[in-house]
């Protein structure tokens, strides 16, 4: 009777709490929440520089877990998590605004290599001036131009997987920028931009679109299509044609379709009335 109940009290001692890391994600998501309300309360530039290096080193932190994943996140509602279909990759995104309304951006990458069997951290350092020109090549995560993705997209060329995402940037106080771009890796590096969008004869690593601050632009991927449908812009009067400022969606649309590994550019397409990312 006595060696029964000992070894009931060792089995208490050395089993590990169930659902210990559930609650564990619980207890972070709860520091994290906190943490993002301090930075969204913060009055000045110099408050909003500090909290937010706070928040981005406890998310660091707590996005080592396997499980930050999956792990919704639910209460952290002005950051994104946006989830490729395949649950590949994981990208965490939020901006903040300083007072001239130019934007902080921050990104984490959270991306699974199945041949190694190993998840990767990447933090994607915006390190671009104000109104600088986005990059049109191949760039690494330590040179960032900084934008808002919300939605990624699985594509293949040849054997290798790519992650075209759609995304939008502030840019200036009388334009904001959408963009296709594309994520791919090497090991844990994670690389943006590659030639596979197709336009006419040229190839291009990613595409922007610069237009008014005045009206939105729909960029949306459709899946039953595979294709990304987007408004097509045009100035508002023919004398504005240099300047992108004034360019605004006219009503027609254009689309890059998926074919051999390339998304190519078809103009003047057909659009569905679907409720979806834009």
């Amino acid at each position: 009777c006595m060696s029964k109940i000992y070894f009931l009290i060792l089995f208490i001692i050395i089993s590990p709490p169930l659902f210990s890391q559930e609650i564990d994600m619980i207890f972070e998501e709860i520091n994290l929440e906190k943490l993002l309300l301090d930075l969204r309360l913060a009055k000045n530039n110099d408050e909003k520089i500090k909290r937010n290096e706070l928040l981005k080193t406890e998310m660091r932190r707590v996005l080592k877990y396997n499980e930050s994943l999956y792990y919704p996140f639910s209460k952290l509602t002005t950051i994104g998590f946006v989830n490729s279909p395949d649950n590949q990759i994981r990208i965490i995104n939020w901006n903040v605004e300083k007072d001239d309304l130019d934007q902080i951006y921050t990104a984490f990458i959270i991306h699974t290599d199945k041949r190694r069997k190993k998840t990767y951290l990447t933090e994607l350092k915006d390190n671009s001036l104000p109104l600088s020109p986005i990059p049109k090549g191949i760039i690494s995560n330590e040179n960032w131009y900084g934008a808002l993705y919300y939605k990624i997209i699985p594509t293949k060329k040849g054997i290798k997987n790519y992650y075209t995402i759609l995304g939008w940037d502030y840019y200036s106080p009388i334009s904001q920028i959408k963009v296709i771009d594309v994520i791919y890796f090497n090991g844990r590096n994670v690389r943006l931009g590659n030639p596979i969008f197709k336009c006419g004869k040229k190839t291009k690593n990613r595409i922007l679109f610069e237009y008014s601050k005045k009206t939105s632009m729909s960029l949306k991927y459709e899946e039953d299509l595979n294709r990304i449908i987007f408004d097509h812009l045009s100035p508002e009067s023919p004398s504005l044609s240099k300047f992108r400022s004034f360019y605004v969606p006219d009503m027609s649309y254009d689309g890059f379709i998926f074919n051999k590994g390339k998304w190519t550019l078809k103009e003047d397409i057909i659009g569905v009335n679907k409720s979806n990312n834009s």
